[in-house]
């Protein structure tokens, strides 16, 4: 029961934050407010495994997800808000104020992959969901990825119409979530 007060509680607040997007369905905010709520949900589901048998292999691989989430994230955010130059020109109510970038990023890790930050996300679902892999785990995973999949299409179509022929033109020459491969 208490589990599922904190994910209510917590689903309200992502869903007070993410209102602008939530508004308009096709941003890429939209779709990251149900990623969210997804990995929050498998945070709950597994927040009792996480130092459990920590030597264990699928406690092993959660602990290489989590570290190249939490290094995706930092390293994103970091050229988003000093290469990217986020700025008032960019006023679309959807974007958070690191979203707001003026210059397309191409350096670091996004001169191999599109989406670090999603990336990011995908490597905490499913960092979370090695915890305790489970059916019902797997299945808050699943969404989760689903989500994030949808969250970079979005973006990619909001980037296409800031960015335009350089968005595209990025697009040939880098992959949306694994170097080289997709």
């Amino acid at each position: 029961m208490t589990k599922w007060f904190i994910f209510i509680a917590v689903s309200v607040g992502l869903a007070f934050l993410s209102l602008p997007s939530l508004r308009l369905p096709r941003s890429h905010g939209f779709w990251r407010f149900f990623a969210f709520a997804s990995i929050v949900g498998l945070a709950l589901l597994n927040i009792g495994e996480w130092f459990i048998d920590p030597w264990s292999p699928h406690q092993m691989i959660s602990w290489m997800c989590l570290g190249i989430s939490l290094w995706l994230v930092l390293d994103g955010v970091r050229l988003l808000w000093t290469v990217g130059k986020p700025d008032g020109r960019r006023q679309e109510a959807s974007l958070l104020e690191f979203e707001k970038t003026t210059t397309l990023v191409t350096t670091g890790v996004f001169k191999y992959i599109r989406h670090p930050l999603y990336n990011s996300l995908l490597f905490l679902a499913w960092g979370i969901f090695f915890k305790l892999p489970g059916w019902e785990a797997g299945i808050l995973a699943l969404l989760a990825t689903t989500f994030l999949v949808q969250t970079a299409k979005a973006d990619e179509a909001e980037c296409i119409r800031f960015f335009g022929s350089n968005y595209k033109a990025y697009m040939k020459r880098t992959r949306k979530f694994i170097p080289y491969l997709y």
